[in-house]
């Protein structure tokens, strides 16, 4: 074989591996499938940084960013002028859109008042570290309001108000150390409250003392308690008075007996001795 004839032959391998290598990328680029690219036409009001419940809207802590014309936001926001100089009524995070459900109305100013949903109520009630549960009652958490009284002779413990979130603790509304696991010290909380709940806060802080105890966040079902008397903390339920009505028709007030003392312990050994006329029983142990 000459050499022509190998510079041939070397020319025509080279030729069918690029024909294969070119066919092989050919068909793999076809089998990739077709990818769109969204171009955002529209915009939106995001949060330039974090910022808690209570806040006042300022132009330096919202940016507006491109957002996708395919995925809409309900409620969104695309200038800052809807936005600047209104108050927060939740959290939000940084870059997170600002939509009106977390916006308070124009006007309605910001701190506390905005975030008390329509027809519920804020109460204030004193706590210390231990009606406080140390410190864990911290606003978005949910308690239960006891009330411990005296009524007659005894002393009872009795839920008023059960499954309500605390909106504040102090002067703090955020909910950064609740997030955080921290407790805040503090003299007083704030209750989210209907106003007929309200109206039992308030005469239990008049006539008792209120505890609040602190709830699982997803224990929502309201809490069934009869209460608790001093007379039942050992043994059995304390005897109920029993109403009967009086000659005059006016109910009469009695209180049931105590029950009878159990008799004495039968006698082990009974000796029976006469003397003359005189008859006499001795007890042998």
């Amino acid at each position: 074989m000459n050499r022509q004839t190998r510079t041939l032959i070397v020319l025509l391998v080279a030729l069918v591996a690029a024909g294969a290598a070119s066919y092989g990328v050919y068909a793999a680029i076809t089998r990739i499938p077709v990818r769109q690219v969204e171009v955002a036409t529209r915009h939106a009001v995001v949060a330039a940084k974090s910022l808690p419940v209570g806040s006042l809207i300022t132009a330096d802590a919202v940016k507006v960013v491109p957002w996708p014309a395919a995925a809409p936001l309900d409620g969104g926001f695309d200038k800052t002028e809807d936005v600047v100089g209104r108050g927060l009524v939740a959290n939000v995070v940084e870059n997170e859109p600002l939509v009106e459900s977390k916006v308070a109305p124009k006007e309605a100013g910001a701190g506390l008042p905005p975030s008390i949903t329509p027809g519920m109520r804020a109460m204030s009630v004193r706590v210390n570290e231990v009606i406080g549960v140390a410190g864990f009652v911290v606003p978005g958490t949910r308690v239960d309001v006891m009330v411990v009284f005296r009524q007659n002779t005894d002393n009872i413990a009795r839920v008023v108000v059960s499954n309500v979130t605390v909106l504040t603790a102090g002067t703090r509304i955020d909910q950064e150390n609740a997030r955080n696991g921290k407790p805040i010290p503090t003299t007083v909380v704030t209750l989210l409250v209907t106003p007929e709940d309200a109206e039992r806060i308030a005469l239990a802080q008049t006539d008792g003392q209120l505890m609040l105890s602190l709830r699982n966040p997803t224990d929502v079902e309201p809490t069934e308690s009869k209460g608790a008397r001093t007379g039942s903390l050992f043994g059995g339920p304390a005897p109920a008075p029993i109403v009967v009505p009086a000659g005059n028709g006016k109910p009469k007030r009695v209180v049931a007996a105590p029950p009878p003392e159990p008799p004495p312990p039968p006698k082990i050994y009974t000796v029976e001795t006469i003397r003359a006329a005189k008859r006499t029983e001795e007890v042998v142990k």
